[in-house]
């Protein structure tokens, strides 16, 4: 009896904050409370990253212009991202089909990885963020949040209902601030900028959406929930049973037994409108940079539903350059966040910076050895005096010294093999001159500047003041 008047408390409990905390306006669940409460078990599990995430991201998306992510493809770039002051972090799936899956393999972005690729990669992002925050703490410096929220790609949810509640609970553990789900068929899912895009029904995608949303409540954590629709640029439907694709049919089918549609703006219009209920953002994947075509899309959901926010991929799949000009492309977010796309984001961001990066690197360094090598050690040590990169010091920087102080915690202060203390990195990055030479493509004003700063050591602490050098080029 007792057990059956706790669950009826927490179902009214729960009933309650979803009528009146305003976090919830415009979300519909088709589904009730005691519902989630039979559903979760009888001990809820804390996940604190995923909750205190959601928080950050809702509240950054309601306090800012708009929000601007870069995909990351590691943990250490997912670092940079936060130290150069990103507030959020983007994992995608295109970026771990390519070259971070648990299958090992290099694939194009047709849901050919396992399942739990994406939280796997979002957890080891977690991981090192938490690594970041925890040398960042130990060095007495507590004024920055490392923890930037995650918003992550569930594709098409790898199946079915269940397939999508899976996920998403997989995605909370490993600590994700928002999920985006979209509504092509999960066998046949392509790139949104591929072709041969098959779409679902749209009863079946808010099926999905609502299996993530049940998974989240199950879990007892706000997860933001982001749908998306490949419509703009489909032309194939699974099957007719939803009136509310007939209007977009040809009356035709393909070999596979598909059915044939428009496609296009008005398609993705329609779409957007009936996923509005069941997500806090809306993304409608497009073919090209289109300001005109983003503000009628933004019209359209908005006049429908006041106040739902959108999303926007500024892919690099797009010829930026051959679309807008300079001018454009520089007003381009300001326009869109005026519009109400809320996030905007580089999905590929981290494949193309370091692809690129490493491609100039072997290049010049098969060209001039060792002094290409070090013409980007003095790039870094322009950017940390400048800008505060923490890498250059690459000990420091994955936790040598905060693993020291683990170990003369350990030992009362008496360990004698700790490792940063007598390193190479403390004797030639800390105390020893830096040349930096001018003309190297970061400022001559830069490069001969004193550097004074805090150069801790977690075993004697002490304030270091480091000398540059200016060598003549």
């Amino acid at each position: 009896m007792m057990d059956q008047l706790t669950r009826e408390r927490q179902a009214s409990m729960i009933s309650g904050i979803w009528e009146t905390d305003s976090r919830w306006k415009g979300i519909e669940r088709p589904y009730l409370a005691d519902d989630v409460v039979r559903l979760r078990g009888s001990v809820v599990v804390e996940h604190t990253l995923a909750r205190q995430g959601a928080r950050r991201l809702w509240d950054l998306l309601h306090t800012e212009s708009h929000v601007a992510a870069l995909g990351a493809l590691t943990g250490n770039q997912a670092i940079q991202q936060v130290k150069a002051g990103l507030q959020a972090i983007y994992v995608s799936g295109w970026q771990v089909a390519a070259d971070a899956n648990d299958a090992g393999q290099m694939y194009p972005d047709q849901s050919l990885y396992p399942a739990n690729s994406v939280p796997n990669v979002a957890h080891g992002i977690n991981q090192a963020l938490t690594r970041a925050d925890q040398i960042h703490h130990a060095q007495g410096k507590n004024g920055m949040c490392w923890f930037a929220p995650l918003v992550a790609d569930a594709e098409a949810g790898f199946g079915g209902a269940l397939n999508a509640f899976e996920l998403m609970k997989a995605m909370i553990e490993a600590g994700v601030a928002c999920v985006h789900f979209e509504d092509q068929l999960s066998s046949a899912k392509k790139c949104g900028h591929l072709g041969g895009k098959v779409l679902v029904p749209t009863s079946e995608a808010i099926q999905k959406l609502v299996a993530a949303r049940l998974a989240a409540d199950v879990m007892g954590v706000p997860t933001l929930i982001m749908a998306r629709t490949d419509a703009e640029s489909a032309h194939l439907l699974t099957t007719d049973i939803d009136p509310r694709d007939s209007e977009f049919l040809t009356g035709e089918r393909t070999p596979e037994g598909f059915y044939r549609i428009l496609g296009g703006l008005e398609a993705a219009i329609a779409r957007g409108i009936s996923y509005a209920p069941y997500a806090e953002l809306i993304w409608c994947e497009t073919s090209r940079p289109d300001l005109e075509e983003a503000r009628r899309f933004a019209e359209a959901i908005l006049a429908r539903h006041p106040g739902k926010m959108l999303a926007y991929n500024c892919s690099p799949s797009f010829n930026w350059k051959k679309n807008l000009d300079d001018a454009a492309i520089a007003r381009f977010q300001r326009e869109l966040a005026a519009m109400g796309y809320k996030f905007q984001f580089i999905t590929l961001a981290g494949f193309h910076a370091l692809n690129l990066a490493m491609f100039e690197l072997a290049r010049a360094y098969k060209l001039s050895g060792m002094t290409a090598y070090s013409r980007l050690q003095e790039r870094e040590f322009s950017r940390e005096h400048e800008y505060g990169y923490p890498a250059v010091k690459h000990q420091q920087f994955v936790g040598t010294g905060y693993f020291d102080a683990v170990q003369q915690v350990i030992a009362s202060g008496n360990a004698s093999t700790t490792a940063l203390e007598g390193s190479t990195e403390m004797a030639q990055f800390n105390d020893i001159a830096a040349i930096i030479t001018p003309g190297n493509g970061y400022g001559p004003e830069a490069a001969c500047q004193p550097i004074l700063g805090d150069c801790p050591s977690l075993i004697k602490p002490q304030r270091t003041r480091i000398k540059v050098a200016c060598s003549p080029v």
